[in-house]
Protein backbone atom coordinates (compact mmCIF):
# COMPACT_ATOMS: atom_id res chain seq x y z
CA UNK A 1 0.00 0.00 0.00
CA UNK A 2 1.15 3.46 -0.54
CA UNK A 3 1.35 6.12 2.16
CA UNK A 4 -0.18 9.54 0.77
CA UNK A 5 1.61 12.50 3.06
CA UNK A 6 -0.33 15.22 2.27
CA UNK A 7 1.71 18.72 2.00
CA UNK A 8 1.36 21.04 5.09
CA UNK A 9 1.00 24.71 3.32
CA UNK A 10 4.61 26.77 4.02
CA UNK A 11 3.55 28.92 6.70
CA UNK A 12 1.30 26.46 8.59
CA UNK A 13 3.77 25.96 11.36
CA UNK A 14 3.58 29.80 11.83
CA UNK A 15 -0.14 30.39 11.75
CA UNK A 16 -0.06 27.81 14.45
CA UNK A 17 2.29 29.00 16.49
CA UNK A 18 0.25 32.23 16.32
CA UNK A 19 -2.35 30.79 17.17
CA UNK A 20 -1.12 29.29 20.32
CA UNK A 21 0.40 32.84 21.37
CA UNK A 22 -2.57 33.97 21.27
CA UNK A 23 -4.12 31.55 23.51
CA UNK A 24 -5.37 32.87 27.12
CA UNK A 25 -1.79 31.72 29.60
CA UNK A 26 -2.78 30.57 32.80
CA UNK A 27 -0.08 31.35 35.92
CA UNK A 28 -0.45 29.44 39.32
CA UNK A 29 2.06 30.56 41.97
CA UNK A 30 2.81 31.48 45.20
CA UNK A 31 5.35 34.14 46.55
CA UNK A 32 6.33 33.63 50.44
CA UNK A 33 9.31 34.19 52.97
CA UNK A 34 10.41 31.70 55.45
CA UNK A 35 12.10 31.36 58.21
CA UNK A 36 14.74 29.13 57.37
CA UNK A 37 16.01 28.97 53.34
CA UNK A 38 18.57 27.05 54.14
CA UNK A 39 16.57 23.34 54.26
CA UNK A 40 14.95 24.36 51.13
CA UNK A 41 18.68 25.30 49.31
CA UNK A 42 20.03 21.71 50.31
CA UNK A 43 17.43 19.97 49.11
CA UNK A 44 16.83 21.67 45.43
CA UNK A 45 20.86 21.47 44.90
CA UNK A 46 20.48 17.64 45.78
CA UNK A 47 17.11 16.60 43.92
CA UNK A 48 15.87 19.86 40.99
CA UNK A 49 17.62 21.08 38.41
CA UNK A 50 19.51 24.12 38.70
CA UNK A 51 18.25 26.73 35.65
CA UNK A 52 20.20 29.97 36.41
CA UNK A 53 20.94 32.86 38.23
CA UNK A 54 19.36 36.13 36.84
CA UNK A 55 19.64 40.00 37.50
CA UNK A 56 16.01 41.17 36.41
CA UNK A 57 14.72 44.78 36.45
CA UNK A 58 11.34 44.99 36.52
CA UNK A 59 9.62 48.00 35.42
CA UNK A 60 5.90 48.41 36.43
CA UNK A 61 3.35 51.01 34.18
CA UNK A 62 0.09 51.89 34.46
CA UNK A 63 -2.21 53.20 31.68
CA UNK A 64 -2.92 56.87 32.97
CA UNK A 65 -6.84 56.81 31.60
CA UNK A 66 -7.29 52.99 33.58
CA UNK A 67 -4.68 54.06 36.75
CA UNK A 68 -4.37 49.82 37.91
CA UNK A 69 -3.30 51.37 41.19
CA UNK A 70 -6.55 53.18 42.20
CA UNK A 71 -8.67 50.01 43.10
CA UNK A 72 -7.97 47.39 45.88
CA UNK A 73 -6.98 44.59 45.66
CA UNK A 74 -4.84 45.54 42.63
CA UNK A 75 -5.60 42.71 40.24
CA UNK A 76 -3.64 44.40 36.76
CA UNK A 77 0.04 44.74 36.42
CA UNK A 78 1.93 46.08 33.03
CA UNK A 79 5.81 44.92 33.32
CA UNK A 80 8.96 45.83 30.89
CA UNK A 81 11.44 43.41 32.12
CA UNK A 82 15.54 43.55 31.87
CA UNK A 83 16.51 39.84 32.54
CA UNK A 84 20.31 39.67 32.65
CA UNK A 85 20.10 41.10 29.01
CA UNK A 86 17.05 39.58 27.72
CA UNK A 87 13.60 42.14 27.58
CA UNK A 88 10.14 41.18 28.07
CA UNK A 89 6.82 42.85 28.05
CA UNK A 90 4.09 40.89 30.61
CA UNK A 91 0.80 41.78 31.51
CA UNK A 92 -1.27 39.93 34.04
CA UNK A 93 -4.61 39.82 35.67
CA UNK A 94 -5.58 37.96 38.71
CA UNK A 95 -8.62 36.02 40.08
CA UNK A 96 -9.51 36.38 43.66
CA UNK A 97 -11.95 35.15 46.43
CA UNK A 98 -14.06 37.07 48.89
CA UNK A 99 -11.32 37.39 51.45
CA UNK A 100 -8.96 38.66 48.74
CA UNK A 101 -6.99 35.56 48.30
CA UNK A 102 -5.48 34.64 45.21
CA UNK A 103 -4.45 31.41 43.53
CA UNK A 104 -3.83 32.35 39.85
CA UNK A 105 -3.61 35.01 37.06
CA UNK A 106 -4.41 35.37 33.56
CA UNK A 107 -1.14 36.18 32.18
CA UNK A 108 0.12 37.54 28.61
CA UNK A 109 4.23 37.63 27.84
CA UNK A 110 6.01 38.33 24.70
CA UNK A 111 9.58 38.71 23.89
CA UNK A 112 11.10 42.03 22.70
CA UNK A 113 13.71 43.42 21.30
CA UNK A 114 14.37 47.37 21.94
CA UNK A 115 13.17 47.67 25.76
CA UNK A 116 13.96 51.33 25.03
CA UNK A 117 11.80 51.86 22.75
CA UNK A 118 9.54 50.65 24.49
CA UNK A 119 9.36 52.46 27.36
CA UNK A 120 9.24 55.81 24.45
CA UNK A 121 6.37 53.99 23.07
CA UNK A 122 4.87 53.89 26.91
CA UNK A 123 5.43 57.65 27.54
CA UNK A 124 3.50 58.36 23.66
CA UNK A 125 0.76 57.16 24.80
CA UNK A 126 0.93 58.56 28.06
CA UNK A 127 1.32 54.95 30.30
CA UNK A 128 2.62 55.94 33.59
CA UNK A 129 5.68 54.43 35.19
CA UNK A 130 4.74 52.96 38.36
CA UNK A 131 7.50 51.70 40.08
CA UNK A 132 10.67 49.60 39.64
CA UNK A 133 11.79 46.50 41.16
CA UNK A 134 15.66 45.19 41.40
CA UNK A 135 16.09 41.57 42.43
CA UNK A 136 18.58 39.01 42.05
CA UNK A 137 16.81 35.36 40.95
CA UNK A 138 18.40 31.59 41.38
CA UNK A 139 15.77 29.53 39.74
CA UNK A 140 15.25 25.46 39.88
CA UNK A 141 13.19 23.05 38.36
CA UNK A 142 11.83 20.31 40.77
CA UNK A 143 9.08 17.89 39.45
CA UNK A 144 5.92 20.23 38.48
CA UNK A 145 7.47 23.30 40.43
CA UNK A 146 9.22 26.01 39.59
CA UNK A 147 11.55 27.36 42.97
CA UNK A 148 12.66 30.88 42.62
CA UNK A 149 14.88 31.57 45.29
CA UNK A 150 14.63 35.99 44.89
CA UNK A 151 16.65 38.85 46.92
CA UNK A 152 14.53 41.98 46.57
CA UNK A 153 16.49 45.48 47.13
CA UNK A 154 14.24 46.93 49.50
CA UNK A 155 12.37 44.01 50.34
CA UNK A 156 14.61 40.73 51.41
CA UNK A 157 14.51 37.54 50.56
CA UNK A 158 11.42 35.76 49.09
CA UNK A 159 10.50 32.08 47.31
CA UNK A 160 8.47 32.16 44.23
CA UNK A 161 6.35 28.70 43.59
CA UNK A 162 5.39 28.61 40.37
CA UNK A 163 3.19 25.49 38.55
CA UNK A 164 4.86 23.96 35.28
CA UNK A 165 2.50 20.77 35.31
CA UNK A 166 0.65 20.01 32.53
CA UNK A 167 -3.15 18.51 35.04
CA UNK A 168 -5.56 21.09 34.06
CA UNK A 169 -7.93 19.60 36.21
CA UNK A 170 -6.48 20.35 39.50
CA UNK A 171 -7.49 23.73 41.09
CA UNK A 172 -5.48 26.31 41.46
CA UNK A 173 -6.26 26.74 45.53
CA UNK A 174 -5.32 23.11 45.33
CA UNK A 175 -1.59 23.63 43.96
CA UNK A 176 -0.62 26.74 45.50
CA UNK A 177 -1.45 24.08 48.86
CA UNK A 178 0.62 21.69 47.51
CA UNK A 179 3.12 24.23 47.52
CA UNK A 180 2.74 25.08 51.02
CA UNK A 181 2.62 21.86 51.69
CA UNK A 182 6.51 21.06 49.89
CA UNK A 183 7.65 23.89 52.04
CA UNK A 184 6.46 23.06 55.49
CA UNK A 185 7.50 19.19 54.95
CA UNK A 186 10.66 20.57 54.33
CA UNK A 187 11.02 22.10 57.67
CA UNK A 188 11.34 25.75 56.57
CA UNK A 189 9.65 26.60 59.35
CA UNK A 190 7.59 29.83 59.49
CA UNK A 191 6.13 30.57 56.36
CA UNK A 192 4.49 34.19 55.64
CA UNK A 193 2.51 34.30 52.78
CA UNK A 194 1.34 37.71 50.78
CA UNK A 195 -1.14 37.83 47.60
CA UNK A 196 0.08 41.48 46.38
CA UNK A 197 3.39 40.96 44.95
CA UNK A 198 6.92 42.95 44.74
CA UNK A 199 5.34 46.09 43.29
CA UNK A 200 2.58 46.51 45.97
CA UNK A 201 4.93 45.80 48.46
CA UNK A 202 7.33 48.74 47.42
CA UNK A 203 4.25 50.98 46.76
CA UNK A 204 1.94 50.75 49.67
CA UNK A 205 4.32 49.14 52.28
CA UNK A 206 1.44 49.91 54.90
CA UNK A 207 -1.21 48.22 52.56
CA UNK A 208 0.67 44.81 53.08
CA UNK A 209 -1.15 41.92 54.92
CA UNK A 210 0.68 38.81 55.45
CA UNK A 211 -0.73 35.12 56.12
CA UNK A 212 1.07 32.74 58.58
CA UNK A 213 1.31 28.89 57.87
Amino acid sequence: MTKITKKLPEDYNKLHMVKKSAQKCIEVEIQVQVENTKKLLAFLKKNGKFLGEKHQMDKYFTPAHRDFTKVRPINEWLRLRDSSGKFSINYKNWHREKEGRSHYCDEYESTIENLEQLENIFKAINTKSLVIVDKLRKIWLYEDFEVAIDSVKGLGDFIEIEYKGTNTKKKPSEITAQMITFLKDLGCGKILRNYVGYPFRLLFPDEVKLEEY
